[in-house]
């Protein structure tokens, strides 16, 4: 019997519902070793949706100590600042708690992405419609007329949860009518028996009985230490599931 112990990480905010996927691990039982993992949509839209997590969102998940390199440091330069030394028209929060513009689809499992309440404001002129110019600080110029740039403009949130009319699936970034292969370092590719067959003689596997396959649950804690993990290892998956890598 299997038994995994998740590795100690910050809790998911008190406001935020775990998900849990569940994910097959194929082991090399004499290699201590994971070879691959077969794993569904879910899984996959929350790998890929890592290259849009802001990067300070990233360092205040994993904290100063567990980030490698000098990036915690300007983290914690910018926490420490007083106020009075940052721009009117910026706050801190912008760079604490940065807002990943480019993420507009619905993955679950995403990592807590705090957004400031005080989300910056937009203006435009407001002597007509016809000047396109736009501002974040009230009252400036406009380049056309010269009038102050005093329009609020409305922020509308990018629209997270989409469907797709072929398939019923919602959200996220790849389909879900295929099974999906994850290697140890986080290489993906489409599953089939051939490719499998491939990579056990990639991996010169000559026992059969040495592969185990084993279910596994990823909530929070696994998928801070997967964003850990991806940025210094190769061997993700093994050093997660197979007890080598503790947050």
């Amino acid at each position: 019997m299997f038994s995994y112990i998740a590795p100690v990480a910050p809790h998911p905010p008190r406001a935020m519902a775990e998900t849990k996927l569940s994910i097959k691990l194929l082991v090399d039982k004499s290699a201590n070793k994971v070879l691959f993992a077969e794993v569904g949509k879910d899984f996959v839209d929350f790998l890929f949706n890592l290259l849009a997590t802001p990067l300070g969102t990233i360092v205040k998940l994993l904290t100063k100590k567990n980030m490698v390199g000098s990036v915690g440091n300007l983290y914690e330069s910018v926490k420490n600042l007083s106020q009075s030394y940052i721009q009117p028209d910026q706050k801190k929060e912008y760079l604490l708690n940065p807002r990943a513009l480019t993420c507009v689809a619905q993955v679950p499992l995403l990592l807590p992405n705090d957004v400031p309440d005080d989300t910056k404001d937009y203006y435009m002129c407001g002597n007509s419609y016809q000047h396109y110019y736009v501002t974040n600080t009230p009252g400036v110029s406009c380049p056309s007329c010269g009038c102050q740039m005093s329009r609020k403009m409305q922020y509308v949130e990018s629209q997270r949860m989409t469907e797709d009319n072929t398939t019923g699936e919602k959200g996220g970034y790849v389909k879900g009518v295929v099974t999906y292969m994850v290697m140890d370092d986080l290489a993906v590719m489409p599953m089939s028996t051939i490719s499998s067959i491939t990579l056990l003689n990639k991996f010169n596997v000559k026992e059969v009985g040495n592969l185990e396959e084993r279910v596994v649950d990823v909530g929070f804690n696994e998928g801070v230490a997967l964003v850990k993990a991806s940025l210094q290892s190769t061997t993700v998956l093994t050093d997660i599931f197979l007890g080598k890598m503790q947050l």
